[in-house]
């Protein structure tokens, strides 16, 4: 039997750490969505203020397992 994925993009921040905002949105995609089996990161980018990092933002490419 065969399978097919989709994929998925999200875009998450925390205002902690690029994990931090990782597994956020792991966390999150894994709530909405059935067959989360892995994801890739296509994008990180931070918030800069007043010469400080303030949050920190990742693109989430999540691929999952589309049901039969």
């Amino acid at each position: 039997m065969s399978s097919v994925a989709k994929v998925v993009e999200i875009i998450c921040s925390s205002s902690k750490s690029f994990e931090d905002a990782i597994q956020t949105g792991i966390a999150r995609a894994d709530k909405t969505l059935d067959g989360v089996v892995g994801a890739w990161i296509s994008e990180q980018k931070v918030k800069v203020e007043g010469g400080k990092v303030v949050e920190y933002r990742v693109t989430l490419r999540v691929s999952f397992v589309l049901k039969g």
